[in-house]
């Protein structure tokens, strides 16, 4: 499975891993991060965590240059700090979130986030536990799906495609959804599909991805020792609202330092190379030191 990180060097800059530290890869995906920063600790160490079990197989799998160096922890953000202490680590030297759907999870149909194939209608990044994008669709009000399609999702038309998932249900697979999207939304940009929004929406919501973000905001103190960098990368607007709002806050209170005054954008090279890094936005922040 080909998979193209987005930002490494950005990510390598900012994060700053040094020889010997201890560092989190909150969101490994399929391993090119915490391959990175494994490359830069020397007799450090890169905990790798992803909520999804079978990306964080294929990770494993994949790094085989430095072993010693790296530890997998599975599950989401909201857990992290139980299994992090766990681990009797102390505080880490930094952490970095790369926010992003991995290109496996996109791109394999039995997975349920594409329109581009048809597969059943899913979107666990966990698919061990938790209600599908079907059971949304096949279960929740036409209320509560045209409100969930426009607050994840941004859609104009959520009241439409809502309107037109409740005539069409049982729904089942991604193919279906998107066939009943399109009858309603007429394609309007060239490089924005029709049913690209409402995929969005049901994804965080399956997922209860802003959630998961917020979580893993307020856990940073327990994570990130004093002079420790938080790096984040963001997709949408959603995510990087949250990021910014609550950096903004921390750096306001004494907590943190803000270093990235404004998005850091993904170089016109890299979006040359892999368009889909055009959204990226990456925002990075070090937590105070104590003047005691």
């Amino acid at each position: 499975m080909q998979h193209v990180p987005v930002m490494t060097e950005e990510v390598l800059e900012w994060l700053a891993p040094r020889d010997g530290g201890v560092y989190l890869d909150a969101t490994c995906g399929l391993g090119s991060h915490t391959r990175a920063i494994a490359a830069r600790v020397g007799t450090g160490l890169v905990i790798s965590n992803d909520r999804d079990a079978e990306s964080l197989e294929m990770a494993r799998r994949s790094i085989v240059d430095t072993p010693e160096r790296i530890r997998f922890t599975q599950g989401p953000f909201s857990t992290l700090v139980a299994r992090w202490q766990a681990m009797q680590l102390g505080l880490a030297q930094g952490l970095v979130a790369d926010l992003g759907v991995s290109r496996y999870q996109l791109t394999t149909p039995e997975r349920g986030m594409t329109f581009m194939a048809d597969g059943p209608l899913d979107m666990r990044m966990d698919r061990s536990q938790g209600e599908t994008a079907a059971d949304i669709c096949n279960y929740s009000s036409e209320l509560e799906l045209a409100n969930l399609i426009y607050e994840y999702g941004e859609e104009r038309r959520s009241r439409q495609i809502a309107r037109a998932i409740a005539k069409g249900r049982p729904v089942t697979t991604t193919g279906q959804l998107c066939r009943l999207i399109t009858q309603v939304t007429p394609r309007t940009s060239r490089t924005i599909a029709p049913e690209t929004k409402t995929f969005q929406a049901l994804r965080i919501a399956v997922n209860h991805e802003l959630d998961e973000i917020k979580a893993l905001l307020v856990a940073l103190p327990e994570l990130v020792g004093p002079g420790g960098r938080v790096v984040t990368i963001s997709f949408h607007s959603l995510e990087d609202r949250i990021l910014k709002q609550h950096f903004q806050a921390l750096g306001r209170s004494g907590q943190v330092r803000v270093l990235t005054k404004h998005v850091v954008a993904p170089s016109d090279d890299e979006v040359r190379r892999n368009p889909a890094s055009r959204s990226a936005k990456l925002r990075c922040v070090e937590m105070a030191v104590s003047e005691e």
